[in-house]
């Protein structure tokens, strides 16, 4: 039998992840912090990128299927002058292109190729990502030798401002991208430098921003992650509107009954009862309330005395790892 987590509790996490650790490194280090295993994530980080990861602990992990496809900020700098197989610095870097040809690039050149990728675009991952082809990702077919060209697919670039240029033996610009979930960033530094015909890698990416949630309130590795976890309600109701129901109300709810939500709006809605605990997400279709998911309370450790945590509601604790971003999300986007 599984040895209960020393710490029931669910929350969210939101980490400013450092340089030079996995997104899993970080989900280890936050699993000791918190003191349970039951954490998942919204989307990973590649080794080399820093800023914003959001992770779930215990029941709110449910919570990460809808903070995985929000959009999302980065700020990044763009090393123009030659290309890298894994588009990006960790990657085997070519060799520069020539001088003169660097040189030629003005800054008009560069916000034109910058203006291509702006908008509703195609993109091609990266080859080295998470991406399954047949069943595998495709950063394991690349690392075995084989060629790896995978599919375009449609994002949407809605701002691409050009920061800064600094010139020398190549071109760094410093960029910021909003975009939708499933944009590479690697993918935009390769596609500006072939526009440009020098080449193009990424050499430093900061997540930003995910939604509504800023890496400037995010904690770091060095908190004491269990005094971080923020309230399933109170991200729940950052992204939807709020409605309070009676725990009976809530009770009648969890089991399918017909519950009035009131004229709210349309869409999901965070349910929460009296004592303003996240007990679900739920809809209103066509007249009908719909839950889209329960969030049962918190169990409590055998080992301690029982306490009240007012009713629980149906449901099965969530699993160990939550909707993770890596089929198919980016690790960089």
């Amino acid at each position: 039998m599984a040895k209960p987590p020393r710490n029931p509790a669910s929350g969210i996490l939101f980490i400013d992840k450092p340089q030079g650790i996995t997104s899993h490194g970080v989900i280890a280090r936050a699993r000791a912090s918190v003191g349970t295993r039951k954490i998942g994530h919204a989307g990973t980080l590649d080794p080399m990128a820093t800023g914003l990861l959001v992770l779930g602990a215990n029941n709110a992990t449910r919570l990460l299927t809808y903070l995985v496809g929000l959009d999302k900020q980065y700020t990044a700098t763009i090393r123009l002058g030659a290309s890298s197989n894994t588009d990006d610095a960790d990657g085997e870097i070519s060799e520069p292109a020539d001088a003169a040809a660097i040189a030629a690039i003005t800054d008009d050149a560069i916000a034109a190729a910058v203006a291509q990728f702006t908008g509703a675009i195609m993109q091609r991952p990266s080859s080295v990502s998470a991406i399954k082809v047949d069943g595998r990702r495709a950063y394991t077919l690349v690392r075995s030798g084989e060629e790896v060209v995978l599919a375009e697919r449609a994002v949407t670039v809605s701002a691409f401002d050009v920061l800064e240029i600094e010139r020398g033996e190549f071109i760094d610009i410093k960029v910021r991208v909003d975009c939708t979930s499933g944009t590479y960033i690697r993918a935009l530094a390769r596609d500006v430098g072939q526009v440009l015909a020098i080449g193009g890698h990424l050499t430093v990416l900061r997540r930003t921003r995910v939604g509504p949630f800023s890496v400037e309130t995010a904690s770091t590795l060095d908190d004491d992650l269990e005094q971080k976890l923020v309230a399933p309600a109170k991200v729940a109701g950052t992204l939807f509107a709020t409605v309070e129901l009676t725990d009976q109300e809530c009770f009648e709810l969890s089991r399918g009954q017909q519950v009035p939500l009131g004229p709210v709006g349309t869409g999901p809605q965070a349910v929460v009862n009296a004592a303003g605990r996240l007990v679900g997400l739920a809809e209103v279709v066509d007249g009908r309330t719909r839950i889209l998911s329960n969030f049962p309370a918190d169990a409590i450790p055998a080992s301690e005395p029982t306490v009240s945590h007012g009713a629980k509601l149906d449901g099965a604790a969530s699993s160990e790892t939550a909707a993770a971003a890596e089929d198919g999300a980016p690790n960089d986007g």
